[in-house]
């Protein structure tokens, strides 16, 4: 099965070692230790760097000087240029609690891990939740070699997940879509999603590409009693496309 036969059926896929990926990925870990080393984005307990745009990659991809290759890359729509990588990096104990998040977050994170389909941004107290980024795809390129806290897929949940949003959208154009709460059909869908789609760890190392479903649920597992100390570092891409092409 292809890899565009992967991401059809099942929403994921990994791209399997490719030198080119090893050494771009080596050269970014250099870069990324150093930006979470002094970062002080850390959130939960301090056991997680979400660090949205945080890896200074050039617009074409590359970083450090070694160039954004592999063959992976003629499996997936070309941006006009790259954006700066979000590095996602969870450290031993994820998750633990902050002081300002309520119980409740904080199960659905432990328990649920964190589920939910990028780019519908929960906004205010009532974390309603809006379409604002519209991303053609989601490349995750691993940086170490640490196993603990994976990601975890739900499959075939992008199949559900994509149902319920042109039901949400129907007869609207695209550019009001930002003004449409989804909240409710959101939630009934994951909620359906939980109930009816396997849930999939995620295990990849530096050289290999893990590739997401734009619509796929997906989320991070806890840390668990593993005896790993190093973090595990991910550098994500998420390119953006039209509102109507994502849909």
């Amino acid at each position: 099965m292809t890899i565009a036969q992967r991401l059809g059926d099942d929403g994921f896929a990994i791209v399997p070692f490719d030198p080119e990926v090893a050494r771009w990925s080596e050269a970014a870990l250099h870069v990324a230790v150093q930006i979470i080393e002094r970062g002080t984005g850390r959130r939960h307990g301090g056991t997680w760097f979400a660090g949205v745009d945080a890896l200074p990659n050039s617009k074409d991809g590359s970083i450090a000087g070694v160039p954004f290759g592999g063959a992976w890359l003629e499996t997936v729509p070309q941006p006009v240029h790259w954006h700066k990588a979000q590095l996602s990096a969870v450290f031993p104990g994820y998750p633990r609690q902050d002081i300002d998040e309520s119980d409740a977050a904080h199960r659905f994170r432990r328990d649920r891990d964190a589920a939910h389909v990028d780019g519908l941004l929960p906004e205010g107290p009532q974390k309603r939740r809006h379409l604002r980024e519209p991303h053609a795809f989601i490349a995750g390129l691993p940086l170490t070699t640490v196993a603990a806290s994976p990601l975890v897929v739900w499959k075939g949940s992008h199949h559900v997940m994509g149902a319920a949003f042109r039901k949400a959208f129907a007869g609207i154009s695209p550019n009001r879509w930002p003004d449409v709460d989804v909240t409710k059909i959101y939630q009934a869908a994951r909620t359906s999603v939980f109930n009816d789609c396997p849930r999939v760890k995620v295990q990849a190392t530096p050289g290999e590409v893990i590739l997401l479903h734009r619509h796929l649920v997906h989320g991070v597992a806890p840390w668990g009693n593993s005896t790993e100390t190093d973090a595990r570092i991910v550098a994500y891409f998420r390119p953006l496309m039209s509102f109507r092409d994502w849909l």
